[in-house]
């Protein structure tokens, strides 16, 4: 067995990768920026790996490191290139037999800062002799904790898919354990080497709008509503999502989106063993019920949030000048209130509705949703009484406020303790 340094191992892929190299018996060191657990050693991406004595008796090292977007001092040159090349110049010198770096499917594109940095590290380590160096480039990769797979799974599980330029794009997801399995076959010495750099992608081929399709069908959902966005909508989205730190949609990851992400399997089915996973098979009928409840939870809850916000706030606008000021003081006046206390008590009001609707957005909470509970009780209890024809009217206000009070129920039991 071999002591394998993996860095980068608390992220989704380094994680998993970690995992199976134990399951075969390996010593595993995690590489994370800030330790605290047995196992772990800290590397710090952002300095100089100087001499990296940590290297010491080490075997091999898996380079999982990797950022999507740019964030403070977090570069992808610094990040995908700097210390990757300082590190594998750290291996050479130390004696680490075999380095595994995890680029990216299209990084010798070179089309954007992203794919730039990997490909330069890929070069540095594959012109790195005389180690013995493997450049494996993934496709989307798919996890049922990975970030994205749960943001495409949130997104699949919407009634309606909004498709960027019709979502024909084509994509190959890997499922992350053949990443992981194929790591763990290229650190077997009594298997082929195999090749210095390899594209590692699923079975399948599919649109953008197939993989959506298919992850809702593995949940067991209905199809789903499609709607077109076009490609200058979706190139201003880009940019201003762009604006927002963290954000999975930039100008950069739309254009790799557009360009698609596919490659040859054959040569990565050889290295595995055997043909790599299908998509339709990445959610399994055990976890479906699970991961539907998951990705319904991700966006239902702001969709409630948002539209008992949007009540609040328009109710303080209607009352405040759009409806005849003349009708409500006549109705204020039929539960006792009149001339300046119905004023005040009008406007009063309205500035708390405004001021529930923006702490509704912006200051969640339960006992937000208790406060608007109780409220909604007293002025349905209050117009029962004083105002009874709304019990009747066709429009039904009152018996409306039934599915408000369900909302604020379900937002309720929903919120996590403090």
């Amino acid at each position: 067995m071999m002591k394998v340094l993996v860095c980068g191992a608390r992220g989704f892929i380094g994680q998993a990768i970690a995992a199976r190299l134990e399951q075969d018996g390996h010593q595993v060191l995690r590489g994370v920026r800030q330790g605290g657990h047995a196992g772990e050693i800290d590397i710090d991406y952002m300095a100089d790996p100087g001499t990296a004595l940590w290297l010491e008796g080490v075997d091999a090292l898996i380079n999982a490191v990797g950022i999507l977007t740019e964030r403070g001092t977090k570069s992808f040159a610094q990040v995908h290139n700097a210390a990757p090349q300082a590190l594998f110049a750290a291996c050479r010198m130390h004696g680490v037999k075999h380095v595994i770096q995890i680029s990216a499917l299209g990084a010798q594109s070179c089309e954007t800062p992203y794919f730039a940095s990997k490909y330069a590290a890929d070069e540095f380590l594959l012109g790195s002799m005389p180690l013995r160096a493997t450049v494996l480039r993934p496709a989307l990769v798919y996890g049922t904790n990975g970030t994205s797979a749960r943001m495409f799974r949130m997104l699949a599980s919407l009634p309606v898919h909004f498709l960027p330029a019709g979502g024909h794009q084509m994509l190959q997801p890997v499922h992350i354990d053949d990443l992981a399995e194929l790591v763990a076959r290229l650190l077997d010495p009594a298997l082929p080497m195999g090749p210095p750099c390899l594209d590692v992608a699923g079975r399948t081929e599919v649109s953008y709008r197939e993989m959506l399709g298919t992850y809702r069908r593995s949940m067991g959902l209905a199809p789903a509503f499609a709607v077109r966005i076009p490609v200058l909508i979706m190139r201003a989205a880009a940019r201003i999502a762009g604006l927002v730190p963290g954000s999975p949609l930039t100008p950069d990851t739309w254009r790799m989106l557009q360009r698609g992400n596919t490659a040859e399997v054959a040569a990565f089915a050889a290295a595995l063993g055997r043909e790599p996973r299908d998509i339709e098979t990445f959610v399994t009928q055990d976890e479906a019920a699970a991961l539907r409840a998951e990705a319904h939870a991700a966006w239902q809850p702001q969709l409630l949030r948002i539209t008992l916000a949007l009540l609040w706030l328009v109710s303080a606008l209607v009352s405040a000048g759009l409806y005849p000021q003349a009708d409500s003081l006549a109705r204020l006046g039929r539960l006792g209130l009149d001339g300046s206390a119905a004023r005040v008590t009008l406007y009063g009001a309205c500035a708390l509705d405004f001021a529930l609707g923006l702490a509704t957005l912006f200051k969640p909470g339960r006992r937000l949703w208790l406060f608007q509970f109780t409220l909604i009780l007293v002025y349905t209890a209050l117009v029962a009484v004083a105002l009874p024809e709304f019990l009747i009217d066709p429009f039904a206000p009152i018996v409306k406020n039934l599915p408000i009070l369900a909302i604020l129920i379900v937002l309720f039991n929903g919120e996590r303790r403090p």
